[in-house]
């Protein structure tokens, strides 16, 4: 996965995925000596009693890919094993402002895994990510250096404290 921008300024595009194909579509594409972007995020999934962190994609479904559009190759886009199609509009692809690309890519890591923001203060509301309590909405309460939250859960009416790991919460919207 290339998770930094290359050398040249070819605008980026939306690539639609077969479903469950987006890993097999991505390698596809690096073989094509196209730049693949695809921001992932960490989950956790309650299965019966059990919990399940996994790994998904952040736009389900969908890719950025770098291409030139002077060059014939985007059009092989659309037979690449694991891509249902190139979002277009009127025949020619349309194009994601490289803005809001770059600023997904300025929030992962090298793999695509999107990092929690670091503006994170006392009294913002939080979605946990990790966890019995994953999905749960909370407050923060405090901010401890070593990188741990303290936050208060909502919980039969009653707020509970705890402490959770900062990089298990997200801001909630």
């Amino acid at each position: 996965m290339s998770c930094l921008p290359p050398n040249d300024r070819s605008p980026w595009y939306l690539v639609q995925t077969k479903p469950n194909a987006f890993r097999i579509a991505e390698r596809n594409l690096l073989r094509q000596r196209i730049t693949v972007f695809c921001p992932v995020e960490k989950v956790t999934q309650r299965h019966g009693t059990r919990f399940r962190e996994i790994t998904r994609q952040l736009f389900t479904g969908y890719l950025f890919v770098r291409v030139d559009p002077a060059n014939p190759q985007w059009r092989a886009i659309n037979s690449t094993y694991g891509v249902s199609r190139l979002v277009t509009f009127a025949g020619t692809p349309g194009s994601v402002p490289s803005s809001l690309v770059m600023a997904l890519q300025a929030r992962c890591d090298q793999t695509g895994l999107v990092q929690p923001p670091e503006s994170l203060k006392t009294g913002d509301r939080v979605r946990i990510t990790a966890g019995p309590f994953a999905n749960f909405v909370a407050t923060v309460e405090n901010i401890q250096p070593d990188q741990r939250v303290s936050i208060l859960l909502d919980i039969l009416g009653g707020n509970t404290r705890t402490e959770i790991q900062r990089n298990n919460v997200q801001p909630a919207l």
